[in-house]
Parts: C-alpha cells; sequence; structure tokens
C-alpha cells in the first residue's frame, strides 16, 4: 500500500473520522477546523463526539506521529497529496444542499495545491459538485474526486473500517486509483465510476433506506388495522434475501444528520431535471405523518380517544436523540414528537442517557432530567421514542411506583411487554394489532 500525505479539512463528524481512520491506516494525517479551540482539544487528544472507538484511534494517531490537528486549511494543504473536504453542507432554501463551506475552502487553498495533488469531496454534495468544485479550482493539474461517505452515527468508525463498498468518481482513471488505494488495505469491493453518479450513489442509498423506513411504519400501521403482529411480518419478509432484515423496524419517524437533508436534497435534483419524483415524496410525507401518528396514540393510550385532550398532562419521554449510541439531536424524529405533543398542552419531562450529567442544549418546552426515575414521577404515560438499551433493563415496579398511572406508548417497540405487564403497566406498541 502506498502511504500517502493526506489532509482533511473540517474535524466534524465526518472528517474526525476520515482522519483518524486513515491514519491507523498507515497514511500521514493533517486534521484542520476553523474553530482554534477545537483544535487545541483535539491535538490533546480531547474528543467530544459521542462515536465507539472514535477517542482511542485519534489518541493512536497522535501518539503514532501520524494524526495531527492546525487550525485554517492553509496550514493543512501544504504538501499535501490528497485534500479531504469535510465540510458541512447543510440543507438551505428548498431543501437545496448549502455549499458555502466548500466553496470558502477551494477559494481558500487553489493556489496552494501542489501539481499532481487530488481534491477530494467527501461530504454529501448535489450532482455536479465535482464539476463546480474543478471550475472554482481552474487548475488542470489537480484532479477532482468524488468519494462519498457511508457512516452510520454509533458505528462510523466500523463503517468505515469495515466498509461495505468504496466508491471513487473521477473522470481521470488515475486520479481515482489514487484515492482508491488509500483503502486498498481494507479489501473492500470498489467501484470507479464517474463524478456525477458517485455523488448520486449516497443520495441514493439514503433515499431508499428512508423508503424502507416509510414503508414498514405504514405497513405497522396497517398491521394494527388488521389484526397482525409486525414483528412476525418483517421477520418473514426479511429472510428474502432481495430485501433484507435491515431498517425493517417501526419507530416514531426517521431523522438524523442525513436522511432527512439527503431526501430534500434529491427532490431538488429531481425537481431541476423537470421530473417528479412521487414515490421520493410520498416516503417523506409519510415520515411526516408517522410523527402525528405517534402523538394519536399517546392520545388514545392516555384518554381513551385518538381526538382527547392532553391539556396539562405530564408525560415523562424516554430518548431524546435520534437514535441511539449517539448524542445527536439533529433532525430527531424524537423531538419532533415531543414537540407536538407540547402543541397538544402535555407537560413533558424528558430523560435520555446521552445528555444525563452533561451540558445540554435548550429544549423549547422540555425538561430534561439526569434519572429515568425521576423523569417517571407522576407521569399519566411513558413514552419511549429512542431505542436506548438500558430502557430494557429499568426497574419496572420502581417505575411504576413513581408513575401516576402505569402506561407505557413504545414507539420502538423495544421493551418486553411481558416485563411491563407483570410490572403492572400497560404497554401500547406499534404494529400490533387486536
Amino acid at each position: 500500500m502506498f502511504i500517502r500525505r493526506i489532509a482533511v479539512v473540517g474535524t466534524g463528524y465526518v472528517g474526525l473520522t476520515t482522519g483518524a481512520c486513515l491514519a491507523s491506516l498507515g497514511h500521514h494525517v493533517v486534521c484542520a477546523d476553523v474553530d482554534e479551540e477545537k483544535v487545541k482539544r483535539l491535538s490533546a487528544g480531547d474528543v467530544d463526539i459521542l462515536e465507539p472507538r472514535l477517542a482511542d484511534l485519534v489518541a493512536e494517531g497522535l501518539a503514532s506521529g501520524r494524526l495531527s490537528f492546525v487550525r485554517g486549511a492553509t496550514a493543512a494543504v501544504t504538501g499535501a497529496e490528497v485534500v479531504f473536504l469535510c465540510v458541512p453542507t447543510p440543507m438551505g432554501v428548498g431543501g437545496v444542499a448549502d455549499l458555502a463551506a466548500v466553496e470558502s475552502v477551494i477559494e481558500e487553498v487553489r493556489e496552494l495545491l501542489g501539481d499532481g495533488c487530488v481534491m477530494v469531496n467527501k461530504s454529501t454534495v448535489p450532482v455536479g459538485t465535482a464539476a463546480r468544485t474543478a471550475e472554482l479550482l481552474g487548475r488542470d493539474d489537480v484532479a477532482v474526486v468524488s468519494n462519498p461517505e457511508f457512516l452510520r452515527e454509533g458505528s462510523a468508525v466500523d463503517d468505515f473500517l469495515r466498509p461495505d463498498r468504496i466508491v471513487v468518481g473521477c473522470d481521470q482513471q488515475d486520479a481515482a486509483e489514487k484515492v482508491a488505494a488509500l483503502y486498498s488495505k481494507l479489501g473492500a469491493p470498489t467501484v470507479l465510476t464517474d463524478a456525477a453518479s458517485a455523488e448520486l450513489v449516497k443520495y441514493a442509498a439514503n433515499c431508499f433506506l428512508a423508503m424502507k423506513l416509510s414503508y414498514v411504519n405504514a405497513l405497522a400501521e396497517l398491521c394494527e388495522r388488521l389484526g397482525a403482529t409486525i414483528s412476525d411480518v418483517t421477520e418473514g419478509i426479511g429472510y428474502d434475501r432481495r430485501i433484507g432484515q435491515a431498517f425493517l423496524s417501526p419507530g416514531p419517524g426517521w431523522g438524523g444528520s442525513c436522511l432527512p437533508k439527503d431526501t430534500a436534497a434529491m427532490l431538488q435534483v429531481a425537481d431541476a431535471v423537470d421530473f417528479e419524483f412521487r414515490l421520493l415524496r410520498a416516503t417523506i410525507d409519510t415520515n411526516t405523518r408517522q410523527r402525528q401518528r405517534m402523538v394519536d396514540k399517546v392520545r388514545l393510550a392516555v384518554t381513551g380517544r385518538r381526538t382527547g385532550s392532553l391539556s396539562q398532562v405530564r408525560i415523562a419521554i424516554l430518548g431524546l436523540t435520534f437514535k441511539a449510541g449517539t448524542d445527536d439531536l439533529r433532525d430527531s424524529p424524537a423531538l419532533a414528537v415531543a414537540a407536538l405533543l407540547r402543541q397538544a398542552g402535555a407537560d413533558i419531562v424528558a430523560y435520555d442517557p446521552a445528555l444525563a450529567n452533561r451540558t445540554r442544549p435548550e429544549l423549547d418546552g422540555v425538561k430534561v432530567v439526569d434519572d429515568p426515575y425521576e423523569a417517571a414521577a407522576d407521569a399519566q404515560a411513558l413514552v419511549v421514542l429512542t431505542e436506548w438499551p438500558e430502557f430494557r433493563t429499568l426497574d419496572w415496579v420502581r417505575v411504576g411506583e413513581a408513575v401516576s398511572r402505569p402506561i407505557v406508548v413504545d414507539t420502538r417497540n423495544l421493551l418486553d411487554p411481558d416485563v411491563l405487564r407483570r410490572a403492572g403497566f400497560d404497554w401500547v406498541g406499534l404494529g400490533h394489532g387486536g
């Protein structure tokens, strides 16, 4: 394997994982960020992202001398053979990805890149960004490659080091092979294609996963109406190798930093070429509806009617992050459901393991506490919104003594209904008819 000098611009979730993992593969990596205090913390091995194994990899990279951190892209790119752009591309007006950070970095470093350097778009960017990057660079001697990331929060390091595939897009074969060679030690299937196709792969993958999640949520509602059991239905279809078991668990809706942004961006891509992507639009609409459906289930459980009043009803929420294993609240369906419950007049107290005993963001109308039993005190219903495994091992007898009414609305089908019922609770899950 060829050892490369690599610059990674951006030390957010994708950038830090990329830099630390590439260093673990033997490359020499310099990571840049505009935040001087963050650079100091990272240089001392202080990682504030909740991600298994990431802090260990950063510490190993620093100790080996293969990983370092600097302030500003200018300091990082000098002498680099490959430059990874891992800066934020947030959702802009109308769902279009905001490329201001990408364009700013290009402007900053374009005159500093060495002859034969390769610039890699690692951030999720719209189709055509590689071509736009090349245009902004104005350098025939610097190739632009699209190399999308497929990292799941909570398992990003494992996803990087044990990937399902590596996708590299570029019209210049030598540049594509140079980037693909960075990952050769991993032995993963590699797709070499044009830049536009590589850019589309990331959106296509996330939109497909979103469709699968919306489908299973709709299927769960159908099970409730037909008297079927969603877990048996998904087990039955999941053994079909064409379908698979992944992303077949119903929940309060999909969210996080990727799926909402990427589905919106894909709609923009489709609209730009006058293609009405009805299936994707229905996927998004189904997801929006799912959040309201969770509120209706709480209404029914508490009042006996789907239109019953939740005014001044104390509800304990278990889980606020968009998924277990992360402290990320971005586009969390749990927060969306909590907001709808607040709009309905409910009094919300919440507990989340990732937010306990640490500085927390201000959450409008939601009181966050550091103990699940404190959250349960005097609650007229508990609502499980994030699939944290520790909720299974709560002392449910103790919880039952704390609540004013023993009702659990389990929007993740996380808990064992028999355990709950033995503790005196009414358990309401998703996709359980009859």
